[in-house]
């Protein structure tokens, strides 16, 4: 079975409650993630947040599809589980810590097991890219999206 996970963090110069809004408004995540196309939501939670949510995936090999549902656990922690899609299995979070001075540490953890269709399409370089950008990649971005919001 093939893996594509890790975790990976960036500390972002923004109060926590900044950085949790950004991470809460899941249905914005494709204008900011890199490889993530779209998301629809097809429940809400007794918040009106996007409880479970289809997405679509640019993983270089290939577009995937998935459907996720959302747990908010605020405003430190933001997991997902994936309940139908391409690959075998998809668990993922942010989580947040006040470093205070107005500035949080945001990690972003993934664990997704592909299965053997997507094992055998992605490896070797192609491997290191999709996880250089759906692991790597997020926090930073996070980071951009943050810290450019307060100096806009």
């Amino acid at each position: 079975m093939a893996h594509l996970g890790g975790s990976a963090s960036s500390d972002i110069d923004a109060p926590l409650k900044d950085v949790w809004a950004a991470i809460e408004d899941v249905l914005s995540a494709p204008q900011w993630q890199g490889g993530l196309d779209a998301m629809t939501a097809l429940e809400h939670d007794g918040d009106g947040r996007p409880a479970l949510v289809e997405t679509e995936n640019d993983i270089k090999v290939r577009r995937i599809k998935a459907r996720v549902r959302f747990r908010y656990e605020g405003p430190t922690r933001l997991s997902w589980t994936q309940e139908q899609g391409e690959m075998k299995a998809v668990d993922g979070s942010w989580e947040l810590a006040d470093l205070g001075g107005g500035r949080t540490r945001a990690t972003y953890n993934l664990d997704a097991d592909l299965g053997r269709l997507l094992g055998l399409l992605i490896k070797g370089p192609v491997e290191a890219a999709t996880r250089a950008i759906f692991v790597n990649g997020r926090p930073g971005e996070l980071k951009r999206l943050v810290e450019g919001a307060r100096a806009g």
